[in-house]
């Protein structure tokens, strides 16, 4: 008796992550805190001619996302031909990390709890971490807190515990290889910190439904005004440890998209992204 053996069909390529204007006029591979609402909401506008009522990232209609099952056929045969423009954009490793702890590890969200309910008194029994309260006008050192969720952070990047690394301190370049390892090539990176001539290079080289101008464009910050603020100058927030493990997690970041890793007190990129560079060192 012969044995049959059916031959295994390739998974299809995966586009996590990645946003498409209904008038495929261009296709966007999101990075969480860097710029994301603002950017989903030009998207919105630029085929509607309004901006969407809420959180862009609740919108389940009037935009193509990878979330939604329907929009998985559109996104990847345009991916596949490179048919549209394709960009991303992304921020200083020091400054997106601190963002991520104050809104949502500090932050009350937009369901008036905690982040992923039960992760927050994880991190006071494990590491010893303080949020304050918003009945208390969040009150805590913020400084001592944030080193310690630095080694929460560290230890769910590199050992995957006590928990896998969320999407908002995971490094920027485990987002965006995503989109070259599996077919797809960016026309554009642009770094948060110069938004308006980044945003601007996208929308040249796009047609679209509906015209932008950036400089009546509000700024969407979906996560403001639900945690405490930043005290202090961001160079405060990282001692020499700290630095080492910003390093360890976010090496790759610093290198490919042109940060200062020295020093935490310049948020500004110190040269030029490099496409080639970065399609080669992320789609292996």
């Amino acid at each position: 008796m012969t044995a049959t053996f059916r031959k295994r069909r390739s998974p299809l390529p995966s586009f996590p992550g990645t946003w498409m204007t209904t008038s495929e006029s261009v296709v966007y591979r999101v990075v969480p805190k860097c710029a994301c609402s603002t950017i989903g909401q030009i998207m919105y506008y630029s085929d509607h001619g309004a901006f969407f009522d809420g959180d862009i990232h609740d919108a389940k209609s009037g935009m193509h996302k990878w979330a939604l099952d329907d929009s998985q056929g559109p996104i990847s045969d345009n991916v596949a031909q490179h048919k549209s423009y394709a960009f991303t954009c992304v921020r200083n490793p020091y400054t997106r990390i601190l963002s991520s702890f104050f809104d949502k590890i500090c932050g009350i969200q937009r369901n008036g709890k905690y982040y992923r309910g039960n992760l927050v008194p994880l991190l006071t029994q494990k590491y010893g971490i303080e949020v304050g309260s918003p009945d208390t006008g969040f009150e805590f050192d913020q400084i001592k807190s944030f080193r310690r969720f630095l080694l929460f952070a560290r230890d769910s990047i590199r050992w995957r515990r006590p928990m896998e690394p969320d999407i908002h301190w995971s490094a920027m370049s485990g987002h965006i290889s995503t989109y070259i390892v599996n077919g797809g090539r960016y026309d554009n990176i642009f770094w948060t910190e110069k938004f308006n001539e980044g945003m601007q290079q996208v929308l040249d080289g796009i047609e679209t439904p509906h015209t932008i101008d950036l400089k009546t464009i509000p700024r969407f910050n979906e996560s403001e005004g639900h945690g405490p603020k930043r005290l202090h100058p961001v160079e405060d927030y990282f001692d020499d440890l700290s630095m080492h493990l910003i390093y360890e997690m976010y090496k790759k970041d610093f290198r490919i998209f042109k940060y200062d890793f020295e020093n935490p007190a310049n948020k500004m990129p110190i040269g030029e992204i490099d496409l080639d560079e970065v399609h080669a060192k992320l789609g292996q």
